[in-house]
């Protein structure tokens, strides 16, 4: 099970050309330099926006330039410049809303590549257990696939440099595997059966990013396809998907955008024109300095006659929301869960001249009926706006559907049918599904939160995946025939105890069990085979899933 961290997006790609109204320069007390900086950020700026610039003597931009070099040339202490004007950016940035950002440069480049659709390296997905990086699969005829690396391979040396067994981080290790494409890097392999260290030459080559999780038939004739954030090439690994389910037979659609923090606009209105008909509205965004631009249907979509599901949470976010909004407005299909997370403001990147980026909150979207679903925050407080989830937890809005109020005043209609829908704070599912918090114990939380549920099951793949593979050639038979042996169970447990983790009493330890059973297969599914396997296995537990399943079957 991957480690998400979710970033709730939803920006253009458009790029900023310069544009300056009326300007007037007035270059006493300021350095070349400064002047210099000045109008490389300004011509980053887009036309659109209209700048005027002012360097008159009560001008703002003056005296934060003035300010600058007071610090700089006569602070009593020496101080780190591009810091200091970091530190400032950050801290105009800090009071406006939740969403606008400042990045620097190589958080700029860690941000963007799952959005990018690809980055340069080996090509292996990955986890580290006990300080040693162990090959879950190599990549579908990548670099090191090629070359010959298994699953279950460990890598303990990247260009005769040890990085296994002495505490290099993740980061680091990950770092030192990528590169530019076409170079070389010599890996040493420690396989299991085979005495001592193996090294291989590995031609480094781009690899893609998968923004696509799943895509299976959740039940005869229902297709199912979960969508984890929008990046550069979500749209065509939708389409194959859709085109693989409808080969397979399918007449219906559930789409999950459950845990989906957003990404791209563009990828979310190309996704939601194959549900709708010609000029359907899917989305409009108005700011106070960028006009009012719709984006409406194409009439060309490839899934415009089946039933769809939506399913949401409240992680679901931004550019997903754009999705869900346009399908529940249009009554082209059924959302279903907990009421989204409420992200209905669009950020543009500012491109800084050292790679760092500003991203810029310019305008607010709306769904077609109208519905601004941005929630409510207050300027430069982002640690109540943090806090959203938790209120909601304690108001019991997750649990209970009595418990979410909405104001009259936001109330609007959907477009068709002429349901009434309301904006002020994500999109309310036609469906609501409350949050099982029994689920999960105070105990599985704890032995997830240190990993022992994921290097339990990597180790217990790699000492059996001969006979595992074997045992069950196809998914089929592993899904009918497995059983997780009680050893694998005992041994977390054990673990869990000599870490001082124990369940409060033999209860709780048996409510825990069935779930975890159920998780551990499906992460030896995916180990196995790939992320399909998984989610068919732990979709069976998802009570959102199943709500979407007893509507396609009723």
């Amino acid at each position: 099970m991957r480690t998400k961290i979710f970033f709730y997006r939803c920006y253009t790609k458009s790029t900023f050309t310069g544009g300056f109204r009326g300007a007037s320069f007035s270059l006493i007390g300021y350095s070349w330099r400064g002047l210099f900086f000045l109008l490389l950020l300004f011509f980053a700026i887009s036309a659109n926006a209209q700048i005027t610039l002012n360097f008159s003597a009560d001008s703002p931009l003056r005296k934060l330039q003035i300010a600058e070099l007071a610090i700089n040339n006569m602070y009593v202490d020496s101080v780190d410049e591009k810091i200091l004007v970091e530190d400032g950016i950050r801290g105009m940035i800090g009071k406006l809303d939740p969403h606008s950002s400042y990045f620097t440069a190589d958080e700029v480049k860690a941000m963007s590549e799952s959005l990018q659709g690809n980055f340069d390296g080996i090509g292996v997905q990955f986890n580290v257990v006990e300080d040693t990086l162990v090959v879950i699969q190599p990549v579908s005829n990548g670099p090191s696939e090629k070359v010959g690396i298994l699953a279950g391979d460990r890598i303990v040396s990247v260009n005769d440099t040890a990085i296994a067994g002495v505490k290099m981080s993740k980061e680091e290790m990950m770092k030192r595997l990528r590169g530019p494409k076409g170079t070389k890097v010599e890996l040493g392999i420690v396989r299991r059966g085979v005495e001592g260290i193996t090294n291989f030459t590995v031609k480094r080559d781009v690899i893609p990013v998968n923004t696509i999780d799943a895509v299976y038939m959740l039940r005869p004739g229902v297709g199912y396809i979960k969508i984890d954030s929008f990046g550069e090439n979500t749209f065509d690994e939708f389409m194959k998907g859709l085109a693989k389910l409808q080969k397979q037979g399918m007449t219906d659609l559930v789409l999950d955008l459950q845990g989906n923090g957003g990404g791209y606009l563009q990828a979310a209105v190309d996704i939601a024109n194959e549900f709708l008909p010609k000029n359907d509205l899917i989305v409009y965004t108005e700011g106070r300095s960028v006009k009012r631009m719709e984006y409406t249907a194409k009439g060309n979509g490839s899934f415009q006659t089946g039933r769809v599901f939506v399913l949401v949470n409240e992680y679901t976010a931004s550019a997903a929301e754009i999705v869900s909004g346009a399908i529940q407005d249009q009554d082209r299909g059924i959302v279903i869960g907990r009421r989204t997370f409420g992200k209905g403001l669009v950020q543009r990147p500012i491109e800084l001249p050292d790679g760092s980026e500003i991203r810029l909150t310019v305008s607010h979207y709306y769904t077609p009926s109208g519905r601004c679903i941005q929630k409510p925050y207050v300027k430069g407080d982002k640690e109540d706006y943090q806090k959203d989830f938790d209120n909601r937890f304690k108001n019991g809005e997750l649990t209970n559907v009595d418990s979410i109020h909405f104001v009259d005043s936001l109330r609007y209609y959907t477009l068709r049918e002429h349901r009434a829908v309301y904006g002020g704070g994500g999109i309310m599912p036609d469906e609501f599904v409350p949050l099982d918090t029994l689920q999960y114990t105070k105990f599985h939380r704890l032995i997830s939160a240190k990993g022992l549920i994921i290097n339990a099951t990597i180790k217990y793949s790699d000492d059996n995946r001969k006979q595992l593979k074997k045992s069950y050639p196809t998914f089929d038979v592993f899904n009918s025939d497995f059983t997780v042996p009680q050893a694998l169970i005992d041994g977390i447990v054990e673990e869990a105890k000599n870490m001082d983790i124990e369940p409060q009493d033999d209860e709780e330890l048996q409510r825990t069990i069935p779930y975890l059973t159920i998780q551990l297969k499906a992460l030896v599914a995916r180990d196995l085979f790939d992320m399909d396997e998984y989610y068919q296995i732990i979709n069976e537990t998802s009570d959102i899933v199943k709500k979407a399943i007893a509507l396609l079957t009723n």
